[in-house]
């Protein structure tokens, strides 16, 4: 069975800075399409970041600049490093991974930028 653990989150304030990992097991990084999505309260799930098996990266507009995806495909584990974090970055993150032709997605990791 795929799982997918994410870690990293936690309170941060306004400015601050976090970093997601996501650690898998039975299925591999670096094969298929890997990324980081969010769900704020009372908003549906969206789009963060996605890492290509080639290493080729995209980011929703209001992330760029200020977050980071990447992977080590030896530890099978992909981070996220959040900086310059606002109050509207509060919500869940989720790992995703896309491999022949199905969905696979971590149970989520709260974030809550906040003073």
């Amino acid at each position: 069975q795929v799982q997918l653990v994410e870690s990293g989150g936690g309170l941060v304030q306004p400015g601050g800075s976090l970093r997601l990992s996501c650690t898998a097991s039975r299925i591999t990084f670096g094969n298929g399409v890997q990324g980081w999505y969010r769900q704020a309260p009372g908003k549906q799930r969206e789009l963060v970041a996605t890492i290509a098996s080639g290493g080729s990266t995209n980011y929703a507009d209001y992330m760029k600049g200020r977050f980071t995806i990447s992977r080590d495909n030896a530890k099978n584990t992909m981070y996220q490093q959040m900086d310059s974090l606002i109050p509207g970055g509060t919500a869940v993150y989720y790992c995703h991974v896309y491999s022949s032709w199905r969905d696979y997605w971590g149970q989520g990791t709260q974030v809550t930028v906040s003073s």
